[in-house]
């Protein structure tokens, strides 16, 4: 059966979703992007159709919003669903997400993650290479878990957090909305919203 997706955010991210995509299932994968006409930034891949109101004009079995930055990706979600659009999750094969865990619309799971049971995931999150989120954790919305990171049971994360590459976050940590965890960092008690941190532990980071 034949499934198209729209991407909208044309940019590496989307190279990823697209590729994911592809593996996951879905036949044809085209493209929209903010910067339609006003820059050269086109896949060799996949056809760049327009801006990302002309999504609800090409007919998709589903759509994604495919961009890093997490206040504009819930506003282009939010767009979709405002006009009754489905927004799909990517979810790639070569990922182990317990039957058990949660995903909302919109989740993106590249190869490599792990979810495992009773796991929560909210609307819009990255779960991005290698990620490995474990039983009962939490993700809030449109939040992204980078490359390589690592979370033990029962962890808490709020919206639109960053949890940055190859970090690890000790089992029952609450980390806020808004928070900055840098690469590598070791996240052993809980963070408050807003709080950058870096490090092992994991502490604030000083303002110089």
């Amino acid at each position: 059966m034949s499934r198209r997706l729209g991407i909208i955010g044309a940019g590496g991210h989307g190279k990823v979703v697209a590729d994911t995509a592809e593996r996951a299932g879905w036949s044809k994968v085209v493209f929209f992007d903010p910067r339609f006409g006003l820059s050269e930034q086109t896949h060799a891949h996949w056809p760049l159709l327009g801006f990302p109101e002309d999504a609800q004009t090409h007919e998709c079995d589903g759509y994604f919003v495919a961009i890093g930055n997490s206040q504009a990706r819930q506003q282009w979600c939010e767009w979709l669903l405002d006009r009754r659009l489905p927004v799909a999750s990517v979810i790639d094969p070569a990922s182990t997400v317990s039957q058990y865990a949660m995903l909302e619309s919109g989740v993106l799971v590249v190869a490599g993650a792990v979810i495992n049971a009773d796991a929560h995931i909210a609307q819009g999150v990255i779960v991005n290479t290698r990620a490995a989120i474990d039983h009962d954790c939490t993700i809030g919305a449109y939040s992204h878990v980078c490359p390589g990171s690592a979370l033990a049971g029962t962890v808490a994360v709020g919206e639109h957090s960053w949890l940055g590459i190859g970090c690890q976050v000790r089992q029952g940590v609450s980390i806020g909305s808004n928070v900055m965890v840098g690469a590598g960092a070791t996240v052993v008690s809980d963070i408050q919203d807003g709080l950058t941190v870096v490090g092992t532990p994991a502490r604030p980071q000083k303002i110089l």
